[in-house]
């Protein structure tokens, strides 16, 4: 089982076939307004609403990177990860950093 730190908002979630470290950062945070082309919180809430698959892609990195798992996040569109456990591992990561 991998060692993750709640309080630091950390959490893990097995994707691609492994237990991989998910966490806001504000680096995330930051990433993921960019990336999905948007300012300010209640804007991203608004759109975390209705992702689509290329944004739920954008979301997962960001997060994958906050939790130090770079590799898969630079790497995640040709991985074999489950949607399902995409969405539940972003879910899972915003829980936690609430």
């Amino acid at each position: 089982m991998m060692s993750t730190n709640g309080v630091r908002g950390e959490v893990a979630a097995v994707l691609a076939g492994a237990e991989r470290k998910l966490c806001l950062t504000l680096g995330a945070l930051a990433e993921i307004e960019t990336g999905l082309g948007v300012a300010g919180m209640a804007a991203l809430a608004e759109r975390m609403k209705a992702l689509s698959a290329r944004d739920l892609l954008v979301v997962l990195a960001a997060l994958l990177r906050g939790g130090g798992e770079a590799a898969l996040a630079d790497g995640l569109a040709n991985a074999p990860v489950d949607p399902r456990e995409a969405a539940e591992a972003v879910a899972k990561a915003f829980a936690a950093a609430a």
